[in-house]
């Protein structure tokens, strides 16, 4: 059994530096048959902790009735975490916010004589009963039982998004954490939301951050991001901007470590604002937070999901409701590193690449101090000035340089030359071009078994069975050694190979290279990838698969194929509308805007019929095709809304903002009939939207493209 700790500036695991990355899964708002993909994908990733929201509405709908059954089996998941290696940490509320209708606050709580989020006793009675319901589903998987649960976060955003401020607020969260101590929530890390001046009262504070801000009530181009400015300052002050506040910390930050819980993994669009998240936006924002001190990287979400059907009313917040937002009623994608359907976000490369690197050299870097540059911009808006900051212990360490800022473009700076101070001295680096759009980090005084590496124009990757060192970089890596060193013991990729990079253990640690997912179970291995599977690895096999063929040698990577034959399905696509619907759907949308309702006007636009009754897809139903995953639907539409129905039924549904919005039909188990709802966007709706839309006749309401993607899978036995 493990022991977890803390101090004033990072965590610990036995008593030694820990640096974790953690990442939110909403359990409830994904099947349980797809828990486990999801799990193994996270740990693939480098996730360390799994955390969710708990989340009252989906398990006390109804007064008195709790469900802890299907996709809400809350002690199921945390034993699947367990299962797979990972830590858990309940965040149990109770008002979680999560996007949920009112915040997860069952309707029939807010319609009780008492103010929820108050100091009133009865409030605090009904939470005790949630609290305890929550406890009876986990008792006996906490760490201190052998378990994977290592924390519990009381509350969210308390005091900057709702609930009480000063010391009444403070008293509140007091008085929750020592209800769920007291119920037996017994835990080494008890957390709260730290910024905008949310009550803390003591407990460990998790910050948070994201590239942009769908929630904000503007439909303009919002000012610039500050999560990608080196600082000192651990607040992101455009959280909580919904709710009309923005405020400082609570808390003394030199008392406790800075750590991150809330680091957008993407964006959640809402109906007023839709801003695309890329994976280069996640990933320039991870690697600012890690130059600027962080010690844990939290991103919420790492999963997206589907919100679950009420058995009274939608679960998604809205307007209607006196929420803060629209969202879709079902789908919560995120575009988050795994996305609804689990399939990969442009993040998980970018997330995995630092996980990766911390899993191997994070101990260490826990224990470096975060140096400044006087030259460096204080304010996102500047273009000039170069980005920079140093972690360092005083001999070694690492320089981090930002020239990337979401949406605006950067100075370039050729040759130019990074220099870091030691205790014996300045470290220079060799001149390097930095252009509009790099992020990067180069090590200095690393040791590398007996020498050390003074400094490289290369970002350290991983550690292979404790002789190989994996670094990656697009540039000469004018790797200086001091001291005796085999070069043959450093392995460079490029960046674009590292995004694609799993380090894996098998009889031995090896690095594998593949454009898609990779898993590990006690079996063995799991490739997912389209018709052809290729990938690269190093060292080779020591007993090579019979389940793929080995195709060559590239560099000291071994090469390895596999095809699968084609059985993608033909898909009938008709319209089943005319223009007269598009107009009388066109009317209705105004009135509902005048009225202030625009989703209150559910006649869609265009009604358009799949026909999936095909002898393949009969196939595939029966399960004859050898090692499908399953089928995705590419779906490339025009309009404000979309939602795609099967047996008359809606099951997921897509705000419109740009990208191609993907249906997994594995889940829907290959219907033979689908059909897709779209709504019509009209000019002058009072939309935010970062992609283009094209309208025709004044109307933007079709589908321009369907196709699908055929993903299959192969398992490697372990040796």
């Amino acid at each position: 059994m493990k022991d977890y700790g803390y101090n004033s500036r990072y965590l610990t695991q036995d008593g030694q530096p820990w640096f974790p990355v953690m990442g939110e899964i909403h359990y409830s708002r994904v099947p349980e048959s797809e828990w486990l993909d999801r799990l193994r994908k996270m740990r693939s990733g480098g996730v360390d902790i799994v955390s969710s929201y708990v989340i009252w509405i989906h398990h006390e709908e109804r007064e008195g009735c709790f469900d802890f059954d299907g996709s809400r089996n809350l002690r199921r998941f945390v034993e699947c975490c367990r299962d797979c290696g990972l830590t858990f940490f309940l965040r149990i509320g109770p008002w979680s916010h999560a996007e949920v209708r009112h915040g997860g606050l069952p309707d029939w709580l807010l319609e009780k004589s008492f103010e929820p989020r108050s100091n009133d006793p009865e409030y605090f009675e009904h939470v005790r009963r949630f609290y305890q319901a929550i406890f009876r589903e986990v008792e006996g998987l906490f760490c201190t039982d052998g378990g994977p649960i290592i924390g519990v976060q009381i509350e969210n955003e308390y005091g900057h998004c709702g609930g009480l401020t000063g010391d009444a607020g403070e008293m509140h969260m007091r008085t929750l954490a020592h209800m769920a101590r007291d119920i037996g929530f017994n835990v080494p890390y008890y957390t709260a939301t730290g910024w905008g001046g949310a009550m803390t009262a003591g407990l460990l504070p998790v910050m948070g951050g994201y590239c942009e801000a769908p929630w904000d009530p503007r439909i303009t181009v919002i000012e610039p991001s500050g999560n990608y400015i080196f600082t000192h300052e651990r607040n992101d002050h455009s959280i909580g901007s919904d709710y009309g506040v923005n405020e400082t910390l609570s808390f003394d930050p030199s008392k406790f470590p800075y750590l991150t819980a809330e680091l957008g993994g993407g964006l959640q669009v809402t109906h007023r604002r839709r801003p695309v998240a890329s994976g280069r936006d996640i990933g320039a924002m991870s690697l600012v937070k890690l130059g600027s001190g962080a010690n844990l990287l939290g991103y919420y979400m790492y999963s997206g999901g589907t919100n679950p059907q009420g058995r009274h009313s939608t679960l998604h917040e809205s307007k209607r409701v006196g929420d803060a937002n629209d969202l879709p009623a079902l789908s919560y994608d995120f575009r988050a590193p795994l996305r609804e359907y689990g399939q990969l976000g442009e993040a998980y490369g970018e997330i995995k690449r630092l996980a990766i690197f911390l899993k191997d050299f994070g101990d260490a870097l826990c224990e470096m101090e975060t140096h400044l540059p006087e030259s460096n911009p204080l304010f996102p808006d500047d273009t000039e000035h170069l980005r920079t900051a140093i972690r360092s212990n005083g001999r070694s360490g690492y320089i981090f340089v930002n020239n990337y800022q979401r949406r605006q473009a950067q100075a370039s700076h050729p040759s130019a030359q990074l220099v870091v101070p030691t205790d014996d001295g300045e470290i220079k680096f060799p001149p390097i071009d930095i252009k509009d759009g790099d992020y990067f980090f180069f090590p200095f005084g690393l040791k590398i078994g007996a020498a050390m590496l003074k400094s490289a124009l290369a970002t350290p990757l991983c550690i292979l069975n404790a002789s190989k060192y994996v670094f990656y970089s697009d540039v000469d890596p004018c790797y200086t050694f001091e001291g005796d060193f085999d070069i043959s013991n450093i392995i460079t990729i490029t960046r674009a190979q590292s995004l694609q990079a799993y380090k894996i253990t098998l009889d031995q640690e090896y690095l594998i290279m593949t454009e898609g997912a990779l898993t590990e179970d006690a079996s063995g291995i799991c490739f997912e990838s389209n018709e052809l599977l290729r990938f690269k690895v190093f060292p080779d096999f020591s007993t090579r698969p019979e389940a793929v063929e080995y195709v060559g040698k590239e560099g000291v990577f071994h090469i390895y194929e596999k095809q699968f034959g084609s059985c993608k399905p033909y898909f009938g696509i008709r319209i089943e509308s005319d223009a007269s619907q598009i107009k009388a759907s066109c009317e209705a949308r105004k009135a509902a805007a005048l009225a202030g309702d625009i989703l209150s006007a559910i006649l869609p636009g265009a009604i358009y019929v799949i026909d999936c009754d095909m002898p393949q897809m009969d196939a595939i139903r029966s399960g004859e095709i050898e090692n499908l995953r399953d089928i995705r639907l590419r779906i490339r539409y025009r309009g404000d809304r979309a939602r795609l129905l099967v047996n008359g039924k809606v099951v997921t549904d897509d705000f419109w903002s740009g990208p191609v919005w993907e249906v997994a039909l594995g889940r829907y188990h290959y219907p033979a009939r689908i059909e897709i709802h779209i709504f019509p966007m009209l000019p002058k709706d009072e939309i935010y939207l970062e992609y283009q839309q094209e309208y025709m006749d004044g109307v933007a309401c079709s589908i321009e493209s369907v196709e699908c993607e055929v993903r299959f899978e192969t398992r490697l036995i372990r040796p």
